[in-house]
């Protein structure tokens, strides 16, 4: 008989796109036989042979009892179905303590007034239900899937009292669509004992009262049938899984009176008409529709552009660190300076001091550490074709300041911006002044001070200078340390959008500046190369056929 039933009571992990609150669970029990029943039916048969002084022995029939022995329910998720046990308990309303007691008191004398409970052995405990988990489960044995007691641990029954804890119990909605469940794949990595505590998952258990037909009622009688967990993200594990047209589940109970049941479970809920299927993706087409129009809406239909002929920049820069100086407790002050044929908005900011940051020994190099963001956004516009571009630079110096409010000038240096878009990492060498002497030394090193420079822009080229050729003969100068910046740069131009601009001979200039014009780049050096095959075979046409011929013979 071992081998008719079902013996697989493992999980099964199933995925679903439906909620979880649509799906439906028929289960039925069914009493197969007892031992009581066995010996009663071979009293009888004893009985009512002795006056022949025969005894035939007559096959047993194992054909199951109607009425007690047998159940069939539906139940949906996280429906409440209410045992003899519950029903005795919550008909008293002093037991009742938490708002959820109270609630269940009410449901109990309705059903109490009305026809009473339609379930007789099949009860069910929900998520929020406080209980304390049975303690008998479906187990595999040699031959038949019994019963078994496993005492639970201190902390499990001390951790049972606490569990969910909720005020309020949900309630079934049936005017939600129909659901529709999908076998993924089956999976033991969340085997686990009933009485754990698991505070991320649901879980509903289908319970079954298996005692006999006078002792319904009693805890020790209660053996857990069914488990439904979920995590919320469309996972459903079951445990056993559903029989799927095989053979029932054995029980075989143990104590004075041994019974065996049989279990069937089945996933009833129903499945989605073609009419609900075609409205569903329709709604999700829309809410798709929608999704994707919403930052369309709040961005606008015409984006921002700058105006004709003028070329848009925006960097966002950061001052990362800096290493290799002479004293501690750094510090740095830049400035932006704009060349020709630039300009920016009012109110943008040209420069910006760092806060004090204390160096540490990293390798051979003392860093100091800044982290320090600023953003600057100019417009270049040239009204010449011809004219040379030119970019921003930024200037910077740093200092060092001690305990005793002496600062230092450690270092200047200049960063250029970068003439492409994206993302720089740039470092950037400085030098200070140098007067020759120790009176110099000694006084940067009492009293603090040194030699500075009263134009940024000597770092580089001065702006005022206006001869052919720089000199700085005779300037000292000592090496420092560097600075590390990221620079992120953007660049936008009207001009881009429209391709067609590409395609012309003449170009402004900002379009025939190097970074900015690499599809332009590639377009000229194409038309140079046009331009100069026609030559070629312009002049080739106009040499007379005897000196091309002598010429091809003597390559020969």
């Amino acid at each position: 008989m071992s081998d008719w039933c079902n013996s697989d009571t493992g999980e099964a992990v199933y995925r679903s796109l439906d909620a979880i609150k649509n799906l439906r669970i028929r289960v039925s029990l069914e009493r197969v036989t007892t031992t009581a029943s066995l010996s009663q039916q071979l009293q009888q048969q004893v009985l009512s042979q002795q006056d022949g002084g025969v005894l035939e022995l007559v096959p047993l029939s194992s054909q199951p009892q109607l009425g007690d022995a047998e159940e069939v329910v539906t139940v949906g998720w996280q429906e409440k179905l209410f045992s003899q046990y519950e029903m005795e308990l919550f008909q008293n309303e002093m037991a009742c303590q938490s708002p959820l007691d109270r609630q269940y008191h009410k449901e109990v004398m309705a059903l109490t007034k009305a026809k009473g409970r339609q379930n007789c052995r099949i009860f069910t405990y929900t998520d929020y239900d406080r209980y304390s988990c049975p303690v008998q489960q479906l187990t595999q044995g040699n031959d038949l899937l019994s019963t078994t007691r496993s005492k639970p641990t201190f902390l499990a029954e001390r951790m049972a009292t606490l569990r969910h804890r909720r005020q309020d119990r949900r309630t079934m909605d049936s005017s939600f669509p129909k659901s529709k469940i999908i076998n993924w794949e089956p999976s033991d990595e969340f085997k686990k004992n009933s009485h754990e505590v698991n505070s991320v998952m649901q879980v509903m258990h289908i319970m079954g009262d298996l005692g006999p037909s006078g002792g319904l009622g009693q805890k020790q009688n209660e053996f857990m049938l069914f488990t439904v967990k979920t995590d919320g993200n469309g996972t459903v594990i079951v445990k056993p899984d559903f029989n799927k047209g095989k053979e029932p589940y054995r029980i075989a109970t143990t104590g004075t009176i041994k019974e065996i049941w049989h279990l069937t479970i089945e996933n009833v809920s129903s499945t989605m008409k073609s009419e609900e299927k075609d409205r569903e993706e329709h709604l999700y087409k829309d809410l798709y529709v929608r999704n994707k129009e919403f930052p369309n809406s709040l961005v606008g239909q015409e984006f921002e552009m700058p105006p004709s002929g003028v070329l848009r920049y925006l960097m966002n820069g950061e001052i990362v660190s800096a290493r290799g100086f002479e004293y501690d407790n750094l510090y740095v002050h830049f400035i932006m300076e704009l060349a020709n044929n630039w300009s920016s908005l009012p109110t943008q900011v040209h420069y910006g001091v760092t806060h004090t940051s204390r160096t540490k020994s990293i390798g051979k190099d003392n860093v100091a550490y800044f982290g320090y963001p600023f953003t600057f956004e100019a417009f270049y516009m040239s009204e010449k074709e011809n004219s040379i571009l030119q970019w921003p630079v930024l200037y910077f110096k740093v200092l060092s300041l001690d305990s005793w409010q002496r600062y230092r000038t450690e270092g200047y240096g200049y960063l250029l911006f970068p003439s492409t878009p994206g993302k720089h990492t740039l470092t950037c060498h400085t030098w200070r002044p140098l007067q020759t002497g120790t009176v110099s030394a000694l006084r940067r090193f009492f009293i603090g001070g040194s030699p500075e420079l009263e134009d940024h822009s000597y770092v580089r080229i001065p702006g005022n200078f206006k001869g052919e050729r720089l000199s700085r003969f005779g300037f000292h100068t000592a090496t420092s340390g560097c600075v590390t910046f990221n620079l992120h740069c953007i660049q936008q131009s009207r001009g881009w959008v429209n391709s067609t601009t590409f395609r012309k001979r003449h170009q402004n200039t900002f379009d025939q500046a190097q970074g900015f014009s690499h599809h332009e780049s590639l377009l000229s050096t194409m038309e140079a190369f046009q331009r100069a095959r026609r030559k070629m075979q312009e002049v080739r046409e106009s040499l007379p056929m005897e000196f091309i011929t002598s010429v091809s013979q003597m390559q020969i």
